[in-house]
């Protein structure tokens, strides 16, 4: 079990220190990430999360400690901003292509994996928040990442939006067997969508599995009273959704299938 572990190891950091003009960021943060496993970082503002991924990206240099990736590692970034102007006559097709050399059947390949195929040719700015986010990950699959690295990648898309992203990170996943890293203030459906959940605050309060972090004393006391009246968010299908967030009734074999698992 612990060399099929080691073996699945993705990337890792260990006993990791960030300090900026003697201000300290990080202190002490250890974390691993396997093969077809999603782990999400929490934590409140100034918790050092997105420090600690841009190290990990290897964008900032830790203070103290290491990071490993596994050799040839490939890795595709969603970042939580980025501006681009609107003035600029940018369609999907450009921007993807800001990626690298691809050729239209690449292109469509990881719109369809967003279901997103139909915007191609679309201009950047007549986007809603929830497509742009969308053609942000699939830029990020465009070099078919052995490792997604997501911050707030639902930032700015509504409630149902939301639920429909996430659904579609845990299928690139599944579909893939990558690893994802995310950051997310949206606790409720985090909680429901990792495999490990990483509470930060400049060090690693707890960490583990959602049910176990989310009655874990530290966690409450950093979040219980934003998180009271809710629950982690758990959705039962007696229906499915457009990549919108839409509703769309089931019928037939896929309502069975649905119901047997």
């Amino acid at each position: 079990m612990g060399a099929q572990a080691n073996r699945d190891l993705l990337l890792s950091a260990e006993d990791l220190a960030y300090t900026v003009r003697g201000h300290s960021i990080l202190e002490s943060v250890s974390l691993k990430l396997h093969q077809d496993e999603i782990v999400t970082l929490i934590g409140p503002n100034g918790a050092g999360k997105t420090s600690l991924v841009r190290i990990l990206l290897g964008l900032k240099r830790a203070t103290n400690g290491q990071v490993y990736t596994r050799p040839g590692l490939k890795i595709g970034y969603v970042p939580q901003r980025l501006h681009i102007d609107p003035v600029l006559p940018l369609r999907v097709r450009d921007f993807l292509l800001t990626a690298g050399r691809f050729n239209d059947p690449q292109l469509l390949r990881v719109l369809e994996e967003v279901r997103m195929p139909h915007l191609l040719t679309s201009a950047l700015q007549t986007l809603s928040g929830g497509e742009f986010q969308r053609i942000l990950l699939a830029r990020a699959l465009l070099h078919q990442p052995d490792v997604l690295v997501l911050d707030e990648p639902a930032q700015g898309v509504d409630i149902i939006g939301q639920q429909a992203l996430y659904q579609t990170i845990k299928q690139i996943r599944d579909r893939h067997a990558c690893g994802v890293l995310m950051v997310s203030h949206d606790l409720h459906l985090v909680m429901a969508s990792a495999d490990q959940v990483i509470c930060l605050n400049k060090h690693i309060c707890c960490t583990g599995h959602p049910d176990d972090v989310s009655a874990h004393p530290e966690y409450l006391k950093i979040f219980g009273q934003a998180m009271e009246g809710l629950a982690p968010y758990s959705h039962h299908h007696d229906h499915s959704h457009d990549a919108h967030g839409n509703v769309v009734p089931l019928r037939g074999d896929k309502e069975a299938e649905l119901h047997d698992r």
